[in-house]
């Protein structure tokens, strides 16, 4: 890979796992409700969990999507079905005080699996592969899933942060329900591009 190339890719993982998206949505609810502690399981979920689907994509999976067109609309339908399930999910977080007693934040493993039905990671992906490592090659597929895999957690743990410096203002049940069903509506709000309204 050329150093330019790797510039821009760079530059793209960068501002692609910044940006709002389903699973920084998630992770901003998350630090609110649960604090950065407990969210870390979700936070590495997410990073290791979409490095190996940009692995995976890189070496051919995308290639598969390409030729069975009908699995583009299976995984838009499991896509909206769970993301609506995680918006109402969120929308009914519990307060901080009792999250913290009764609560469940996402655990590694559902945050690793989130990432095939997420819309925006597999658009990342499916981008990255293309535009970086055009020819689907071991060494292509490799350095753009370490790019990402470096660059997704820092990005991903800014979310977090962001949450969990919202818990004070979110101490008043009013205030903190308002907040998730606000998250809850943008997380729905991020299907719109999957969707095509």
């Amino acid at each position: 890979m050329t150093y330019d190339l790797l510039l821009g890719l760079m530059g793209f993982a960068f501002v692609s796992s910044i940006t709002p998206g389903p699973n920084n949505l998630m992770l901003m609810a998350s630090g609110a409700n649960f604090g950065f502690r407990r969210t870390i399981p979700h936070m590495f979920g997410i990073g290791l969990g979409f490095t190996f689907m940009v692995f995976l994509v890189g070496i051919g999976l995308g290639q598969v999507f390409d030729s069975v067109p009908v699995l583009h609309m299976i995984l838009k339908i499991v896509s909206v079905v769970y993301m609506f399930w995680l918006a109402w999910k969120i929308g009914n977080s519990a307060p901080p005080q009792k999250s913290e007693a009764e609560g469940t934040p996402i655990t590694f493993l559902q945050a690793a699996a989130f990432q095939w039905v997420n819309p925006k990671a597999w658009a990342m992906a499916l981008t990255a592969v293309t535009v970086y490592s055009p020819s689907r090659d071991l060494e292509g597929a490799l350095w753009v899933a370490l790019i990402f895999g470096a660059t997704n957690l820092p990005s991903v743990s800014s979310w977090t942060v962001l949450g969990q410096q919202m818990r004070r203002f979110l101490t008043n049940p009013k205030r903190l329900m308002i907040f998730n069903w606000s998250m809850a509506a943008l997380l729905i709000a991020s299907l719109y591009p999957v969707l095509g309204l």
